[in-house]
């Protein structure tokens, strides 16, 4: 994407996605840390949609990858409403602040006499965040277009600053992630992988569970309008090729080296299905190359794969902020 062509500013999406680098440049870490207090051991991370599938995954990645003491675990506020929850700090994230299931979750648990429920939201005065024990107004202002972005970001970057601080660990260097996430909004997209892409009639994800490909299947469906599916680390190479098309297309996103070999045995030579990859060095396939983050690496492969979105949709004519089916928000509560 190019920040200064009116081909992708006239969108509210990819202005928000630009916007993206501003509110992580200048987040104030304090508020954040503050609530680490406030934080039992287990833990759990709800939401619906993009306000769990990113800031969740990554924090669970991340609290198993860095060895956090906590027991953090994820759910869609429906189904946690089946759960003994009242040892564990409960976090409600949504974008509007008031999805109906979230609502619906932490008005529950506060019949139940729980007094330990965070609120994570972008609009003040909003029953989320009105009705939780302490909570976190995002800074990222409201977002325009249906697919959410830059609201993503600063979610996960709460949870990240929490539990790391928490845990006594190195913080996100925010000045580099900045950087990071304008680079991987500026990288020039090949036109044959664009093409590619745009060809195929459903887009499989496969990377890491760490939120980051699994998220982008989502905004797959609201960028580009096509059908998607995220296959969770190897599990492309476990028995779907069964039904699999050369009229489809997957996207490994840092695919583990070792199995690079058995998805082109398997899906590529097998179906025949075309393989696009999204990593920081170069692969068997067709590859978008990205900066090395470190840490930070699934910020980057989100933003790059909103990169790759927004390409795959101007080149279809889509209006990327006028989804035919999609809301901003999918289930509101109102009262």
């Amino acid at each position: 994407m190019n920040n200064k062509d009116t081909k992708y500013t006239d969108y509210a999406l990819c202005r928000e996605m630009w916007e993206t680098i501003d509110v992580v440049k200048n987040l104030d870490m304090n508020p954040i840390m503050a609530d680490g207090d406030k934080v039992k051991d287990k833990v759990l991370l709800s939401g619906e949609g993009s306000s769990r599938i990113f800031p969740a995954k990554n924090t669970i990645y991340n609290s198993l990858r860095l060895g956090y003491s906590q027991r953090i675990v994820t759910e869609g506020s429906t189904q946690a409403l089946e759960y003994k929850l009242a040892d564990h700090t409960v976090f409600v994230a949504s974008n509007s602040g008031r999805t109906k299931e979230g609502v619906r979750l932490l008005r529950t648990q506060r019949e139940k006499g729980h007094r330990n429920i965070g609120g994570i939201v972008a609009g003040a005065g909003t029953p989320i965040i009105g009705e939780a024990d302490f909570g976190y107004l995002l800074t990222c202002g409201k977002e325009e277009a249906v697919a959410a972005t830059k609201s993503v970001v600063e979610q996960a970057l709460y949870y990240d600053i929490l539990f790391r601080h928490k845990n006594g660990l190195p913080l996100p260097d925010l000045a580099r992630l900045a950087d990071l996430l304008e680079e991987a909004l500026s990288l020039p997209v090949p036109g044959e992988i664009t093409d590619t892409l745009c060809k195929a009639e459903l887009l499989y994800w496969a990377g890491r569970n760490n939120g980051a490909a699994e998220e982008l299947r989502l905004k797959t469906n609201e960028i580009t309008r096509k059908k998607s599916d995220f296959l969770e680390g190897t599990y492309a190479a476990h028995g779907i090729e069964e039904v699999m098309s050369d009229r489809e297309a997957l996207i490994a996103v840092s695919p583990f080296e070792e199995e690079e070999k058995k998805f082109e045995e398997v899906l590529k030579q097998g179906v025949g299905l075309p393989i696009i990859a999204l990593s920081r060095k170069e692969t068997l396939f067709p590859t978008l190359i990205l900066p090395e983050g470190g840490d930070l690496n699934p910020y980057i492969e989100l933003a790059a794969g909103w990169n790759l979105l927004v390409e795959i949709g101007l080149a279809l004519n889509i209006n990327l902020d006028k989804p035919v089916r999609a809301r901003k928000v999918g289930n509101e509560m109102v009262d």
